[in-house]
């Protein structure tokens, strides 16, 4: 394989002026689309020996026979016809969005005679106001049975509206009360039309002022003894009152924003976008996007304004996003013009409210990403497909019905576990979860080693009988089809040791490697590039990010036993004390970094004991194997952990 592509056109041919580049196949296909300040320097990224990019970028650059670029004059021109050709041509490269559904929305048509509130999942309707999305469509029904007690405007359809304001006979809503448009014979529509003004106002700003003034009207009709028309106030009052309550404060009543919170992995992103508008949180909705190739969170983030803003959605004088864009002037400037009144300000939140928002709008969208994946493999079909999927790309004989998946987790060389996590039909089996104690180990490809020869140690085990002499003892099920490590070739060929020297070769072996979520297998030279959405590599992400959870969870439940150890060696700090310690601070971490005054202040410690317990917990080094984030303690596998002996219920 040469260093890059045959057809790279020569370096000079290139423009140095901005522009947008398309990544064409053979056939003429458009894969991808990308826009560039320098179009000479972005275009010999892709040109640079292959072994040193992205794999995803690589099968693109391969997969193309041609680049063409169209010159433009500015950073804008050319965001503008990048969104414009991505929209055209659909590239299989390009960013994908899966919106998990269409939001529902209240409309107030504006452009009509008589302007109608509308529940409707139409974002392109001519003249109309939107508000929401709303996360049901009970909520919108909901809200606008309660303005119309306060703002009685028109709900009839257009035709009922028409037939009624022909024959002069009100629309069958107005008969009953829930239309109080024209066509009830109730008002003109000039009076109509100052009605809907007053709606429209009420729900952009949700003025306060309105209230107070409905409560003046009630008090003063109450004093002159006009009680019907103040019940009629009141129960305006309440009506309002109970729309606000339904809209969460979250921010200052003059704040109107969008915020965009995201939760990304290699393959794909969960997007949670917060409505606020008056300070309050007016509607939210959820997305997924597909990533084909390795792009940048701030690409990300253009990308979604652009999709999100180009379809018609209301665009606020603020936007808080997790990242900012690489091009955040330019894109300022094109949604500026689509909202056509005064700058568009796109900006992270660094503290305060914003930031405590964007805190619970990531928490969303990590819980969205997780049951995305999670719905993946948990449908039988779709399971089915992806065994099967498997089953093909590695060479196996039959489909990986029993897979068993290990990862390895320590405090920078101390407290070394391994987890064993098992998968049978595609779905996780908590009670065939195993933990490993590592006595001692050189690196990752030898604890790899041992925790493999032990669990292959046990294979004959499942020959055994259930029921042995005074006791009951659980034992696996069956013989996995195949072993997953994480890693890649270092960790592989570690495993296949470990088969090797146990004499099995009737059970496949693979690592998945977390960068690039490459398959490799033993002995190849080159990895197995699974389809990005696949169902195949969402289950085996699955099974390895459960592996993960696992050993990270062990080995921070041994850390904490570790450090009550080392605090209670400390003289006169029994027991209790340790306890009230852990206790108080909840963590290693926060212990650590609490001030001698701050720990001499817990009950039976002071300043003594506080130097001693800063002294002996001094520079301990944060946990490696993986990402060591905050899970909870979960209790599948629990037991005893034996170094010598798997066969223990973990």
């Amino acid at each position: 394989m040469s260093n890059t592509v045959s057809w790279r056109p020569k370096a000079g041919e290139i423009p140095t002026d901005p522009g947008v580049y398309r990544w064409l196949d053979e056939r003429g296909r458009v894969l991808y689309v990308g826009k560039a300040k320098n179009l000479r320097a972005r275009l010999s990224n892709y040109f640079a020996p292959l072994p040193t990019l992205h794999e995803r970028t690589r099968r693109m650059v391969l997969s193309a026979s041609s680049v063409t670029w169209t010159v433009v004059g500015s950073d804008i021109e050319a965001l503008q016809l990048e969104y414009t050709w991505i929209k055209e041509f659909d590239p299989p490269f390009n960013v994908k969005f899966r919106d998990d559904k269409t939001y529902p929305f209240m409309a107030v048509t504006l452009g009509d005679e008589a302007p109608r509130v509308m529940v409707t999942r139409n974002p392109k309707i001519r003249g109309a106001k939107y508000f929401g999305p709303y996360p049901k469509i009970w909520a919108v029904h909901d809200t606008i049975d309660l303005m119309i007690k306060v703002f009685p405007i028109r709900t009839c359809s257009d035709s009922s509206y028409k037939k009624a304001m022909q024959t002069g006979k009100p629309c069958f809503p107005g008969q009953i009360g829930r239309c109080g448009g024209p066509c009830s014979g109730k008002v003109t529509i000039e009076e109509h039309r100052r009605i809907v003004d007053e709606f429209v106002r009420f729900m952009k700003s949700y003025d306060k002022k309105v209230i107070a003034g409905l409560q003046k009207e009630m008090k003063t009709a109450a004093i002159e003894q006009r009680y019907e028309e103040a019940a009629r106030y009141r129960d305006q009052v309440q009506a309002l009152e109970a729309v606000l309550d339904k809209s969460a404060v979250v921010l200052r009543d003059s704040v109107d924003l969008d915020l965009f919170a995201l939760a990304e992995d290699e393959l794909a992103a969960a997007v949670q976008l917060f409505t606020v508008r008056g300070g309050r949180i007016r509607g939210s909705r959820g997305w997924v996007v597909d990533k084909e190739i390795d792009v940048s969170t701030g690409e990300l983030v253009e990308q979604i304004l652009q999709d999100t803003y180009s379809a018609g959605a209301e665009l606020p004088r603020e936007i808080v996003v997790t990242a900012t864009p690489d091009d955040n002037d330019a894109l300022e400037s094109v949604l500026g013009g689509l909202r056509g009144r005064g700058k568009v300000q796109i900006h992270t939140a660094q503290r305060g409210d914003k930031a405590a928002l964007m805190q619970t709008a990531t928490l969303n969208a990590q819980q969205a990403l997780m049951l995305y994946k999670t719905r993946r493999s948990a449908d039988f079909a779709t399971r089915s497909t992806a065994l099967a999927d498997i089953q093909e790309a590695l060479g196996m004989s039959d489909a990986p019905l029993r897979m068993e998946c290990y990862d390895v987790s320590h405090l920078s060389g101390t407290n070394i576990v391994a987890s064993m996590v098992v998968f049978e039909d595609g779905l996780p089996r908590k009670d065939q979860y195993r933990r490993f104690s590592i006595p001692q180990s050189t690196d990752d490809t030898e604890s790899i080693y041992q925790t493999l020869s032990r669990r292959l140690a046990r294979l004959d085990d499942e020959l055994a009988p259930v029921e042995e002499v005074g006791e009951q003892r659980k034992r696996f099920a069956y013989r996995p089809n195949l072993l997953i490590v994480d890693g890649g070739q270092p960790q592989v060929a570690a495993a296949r040791r470990a088969l090797d020297d146990a004499g099995v070769t009737d059970i496949a072996l693979c690592g998945i490697a977390k960068r690039l979520e490459e398959i490799w297998l033993p002995d190849d030279d080159f990895p197995v590039i699974l389809p990005r959405n696949s169902d195949a590599l969402f289950l085996i992400q699955r099974i390895r990010d459960e592996a993960h959870r696992f050993a990270i969870t062990f080995q921070r439940q041994r850390r904490r036993r570790d450090i009550a150890s080392q605090l209670a060696e400390i003289p006169g700090l029994g027991p209790s004390r340790v306890a009230r310690l852990l206790k108080h601070f909840g963590s290693v971490k926060r212990l650590k970094e609490a001030g001698l005054d701050e720990i001499a202040s817990i009950k039976g410690i002071g300043p003594t004991l506080a130097a001693a317990v800063a002294d002996r917990l001094g520079g301990e080094p944060e946990a490696a194997g993986g990402d060591d984030v905050d899970q909870p303690d979960d209790r599948e596998g629990e037991g005893v952990d034996v170094p010598g002996d798997t066969s223990v219920p973990a």
